[in-house]
């Protein structure tokens, strides 16, 4: 374990982010909202921490190995949710408990959206903006931007890339070296963002929302500046267009790299993800649309069909804006819509959930088993895209999903020791452990009712959901501490 150079790495870290601090107070500056000791504090603290981390460890060099960059994400990603919590906690404006800070932050850099805040209208400019920057910084990942832009490290970027990435793309790189990865994935996801903030802007927000709305809708993270959330706005326009920046926040980026580098040509049809993920929207709209129109004769206003499709849309990207109070909808509905978003989008996106690739490869074994079953002595290759899928990728699939599913099972009953209403414990569980946002019942439309316990849980699930499990699992073997 290459402690020394570890130190150095997260005190670097540590000193970029409390960059994040300076925009926010450039807004207290110019809406005079009062907020400005609590981020100057919080910057100084945070930048005087990595400092002191950083100093005697400046001249380590050593290289790292895998299990340092799995040692590295996990530390930084658990103190940057500490220190981000600093301005939440200290601003007199929220009067917030540290717990639900924590839980609030936390939700933010995992692109959650859950949260325990009401009376956003009122809040000052400052903090709204900065809860949407921490859903921006989250959303590609902080340690990937780190790598983008910290060739001073001097170290194997590789090792820190395979830890934070998502999904099953671990091991592939869009360029020969990991920081120019790195920096393209940043550069496209900040061409999206930027893009969504123009059409919103254009269609009518004011420049705050388009930005506010912007850093959380590519990173599929769902906080708002407005109690109304995207319902604030009625304009079919915004949500057409929330639809689309949404949907391509949850695919891989790998397929937006090239299809910029082959001058849009058809990466985007090729991919059997992609086709699986378009499936399963397809078929999800249907049973929505069924139940509306067959079951349950729905007497609601003319925007139904396109607020049933951006609800799809944005709690299978677990995005998790709302543009109408989908809970009070028949049901099977507002249960099949957190059921997607336990599936989650593609893998390399910015989507939380199991990912549709580990589904649609858990689908094919399924099958291949029924085969089996019916021509025991016949070979059958799992194939995805035309290309046989290694046994051992078959094997992590089932590993994930029975850890995930074992540890919701845990969580569940220590939720349940300070709650008592069932269903709002298992709503909530679902949408922070698969980082969709909004739950039902009691955590409809926000987490304050909660106990201080049960708050604390949830944080702990949205860390764990966001760096996939094993990232943090890792850690607790003892075989990973061992020369």
């Amino acid at each position: 374990m290459q402690l020394s150079t570890i130190f150095k790495i997260l005190g670097l870290f540590l000193m970029l982010f409390s960059l994040s601090f300076l925009p926010p107070i450039w807004f207290e500056w110019w809406y005079q909202d009062g907020s400005l000791d609590a981020f100057t504090y919080s910057w100084l603290l945070t930048w005087g921490l990595g400092l002191g981390i950083w100093l005697p460890f400046a001249k380590a060099n050593q290289t790292l190995r895998s299990r340092d960059g799995f040692l590295i994400v996990c530390l930084f990603w658990s103190i940057a949710c500490l220190v981000a919590t600093l301005p939440l906690y200290l601003s007199a404006a929220l009067s917030l408990s540290f717990i639900d800070a924590l839980f609030e932050a936390t939700s933010g850099l995992t692109t959650t959206g859950a949260t325990i805040l009401t009376q956003l209208d009122g809040l000052p400019h400052s903090i709204l903006y900065y809860r949407q920057q921490l859903q921006f910084l989250g959303g590609a990942g902080i340690i990937i931007l780190a790598v983008a832009i910290l060739p001073i490290l001097k170290v194997a970027g590789m090792q820190l890339f395979q830890a934070e990435t998502t999904g099953l793309i671990k091991d592939h790189k869009l360029t020969p070296q990991i920081a120019q990865t790195a920096k393209a994935i940043w550069k496209i996801y900040s061409a999206l963002t930027l893009c969504c903030g123009l059409v919103y802007w254009l269609g009518g927000m004011s420049i705050f929302d388009a930005i506010s709305y912007s850093f959380s809708t590519v990173s599929t993270g769902g906080f708002a500046p407005h109690d109304l959330s995207m319902g604030y706005y009625h304009s079919p326009y915004l949500k057409l267009m929330a639809i689309l920046f949404m949907f391509l926040g949850s695919i891989n980026f790998n397929l937006h790299y090239l299809a910029f580098k082959n001058n849009g040509k058809p990466p985007y049809v090729q991919d059997p993800e992609l086709r699986f993920y378009l499936l399963m929207l397809g078929i999800g709209l249907g049973l929505l649309w069924l139940g509306f129109f067959g079951f349950y004769p729905w007497q609601d206003s003319q925007n139904l069909l396109l607020d049933s499709l951006f609800q799809l849309i944005s709690l299978t990207s677990t995005t998790g804006f709302v543009s109408t109070d989908f809970s009070q909808w028949p049901a099977f509905i507002p249960l099949l819509l957190l059921f997607l978003g336990v599936i989650g989008g593609c893998a390399g996106s910015t989507s939380g959930g199991l990912k549709m690739v580990r589904v649609l490869l858990f689908l094919k074994q399924g099958h291949r088993e029924i085969q089996r079953l019916i021509h025991p002595n016949a070979y059958y290759a799992i194939k995805l895209g035309g290309t046989a899928v290694n046994h051992r990728v078959i094997e992590a699939i089932w590993g994930f999903l029975g850890i995930y599913f074992t540890l919701f099972i845990i969580m569940l009953l220590l939720l349940l020791i300070s709650e008592t209403d069932v269903f709002t414990a298992y709503t909530a569980l679902l949408a922070t452990f698969s980082n969709i946002g909004p739950g039902l019942g009691e955590v409809a439309y926000n987490f304050s009712s909660l106990t201080a316990l049960s708050k604390g849980i949830l944080s702990v699930a949205m860390l764990m959901g966001r760096l996939e499990i094993f990232t943090v699992l890792v850690l607790l073997s003892p075989a990973f501490w061992k020369s």
